[in-house]
């Protein structure tokens, strides 16, 4: 049996989201995703628009997904792998920058465990905030 392993924000989850569990689930028989903490993704991001706990309740439904861990270890941690006897580590490659990968997976990069998968192009979060606020600006919702 292969366990997977990815870790996301998943704020308003979108097909680009799916895209990626999808791909991950494909590598192997379970997925297991790590939800960052909203601390986390404020100290390098923007404040989640979902909580952790309603970003983890939509993970969760995704029927790619066999198991959530919130506040998941970020950077990926060697305990954290052992622990849930991950055998492959999973990333979107939109992350292709050596010092981000040495930052965030520099564990399952030295264990050969990591992996790439395509990013989906044209969607994110933070392109739907935008949307949305434009949408508002001009009177069209």
């Amino acid at each position: 049996m292969t366990v997977v392993y990815t870790d996301m924000v998943g704020d308003l989850f979108h097909h680009g989201h799916v895209a990626l569990l999808e791909a991950c689930k494909k590598r192997g028989d379970v997925l297991i995703v790590g939800v960052c903490s909203d601390e986390l993704v404020q100290s390098y991001k923007r404040t989640p628009c979902m909580t952790l706990s309603q970003r983890a309740t939509v993970i969760a439904a995704c029927r790619h997904v066999d198991k959530v861990v919130l506040d998941c270890p970020c950077p990926v941690t060697r305990a954290f792998i052992d622990e849930h006897r991950i055998d492959v580590v999973v990333r979107g490659d939109d992350m292709q920058d050596v010092e981000s990968i040495q930052r965030w997976y520099r564990v399952p990069f030295e264990m050969g465990i990591l992996e790439f998968v395509p990013y989906t192009k044209g969607i994110s979060t933070t392109q739907l905030i935008q949307t949305i606020r434009d949408q508002t600006d001009d009177g069209s919702t």
